[in-house]
């Protein structure tokens, strides 16, 4: 069976969502498209924060042909604070602050930033910056909780 590019989006949501609660933050979806996905309450910050979700379903061979990568668009326009990026094979999903995915994207592009990940650890980038998934680890969602969140 495969999986529409709608319920590939709402099973990242629902991923987020899941991982958020097991870390103790509360988080509902937007009904509208608006570029944010969720809103998360953080009791200890007393505020509400906007996440945009961007979800693949694998790796893929990066340009066709290469090693596999995760990818993601996100345009430069988003209004959300953070942006989560899911990977559902591995079910990972990693967290950025907005300024934090745009400095690490390696590609921009028409109005949007790309960001990759070699899944393949024998890839070789071209240039000297972030691009496998595990030197990412980081950015983890259960690694950056205390830093986002406050707990």
């Amino acid at each position: 069976m495969r999986l529409s590019t709608a319920q590939i989006g709402k099973c990242g949501e629902l991923l987020v969502q899941y991982r958020l609660l097991l870390l103790g933050i509360e988080s509902a979806p937007m009904s509208t498209d608006t570029g944010v996905d969720l809103v998360a309450y953080s009791p200890k910050l007393a505020q509400a924060i906007t996440i945009q979700i961007k979800t693949n379903l694998h790796a893929k061979l990066s340009g066709g042909k290469g090693k596999e990568a995760l990818d993601w668009w996100v345009p430069e326009s988003v209004p959300a604070a953070l942006i989560a990026l899911v990977d559902l094979s591995s079910e990972k999903v990693w967290l950025f602050k907005r300024e934090e995915l745009f400095e690490l994207a390696q590609q921009k592009s028409s109005g949007r930033v790309h960001l990759y990940m070699y899944t393949d650890p024998s890839a070789k980038p071209a240039k000297e910056r972030l691009a496998h998934a595990y030197e990412f680890e980081h950015f983890i969602i259960s690694n950056r909780v205390s830093e986002l969140f406050g707990i």
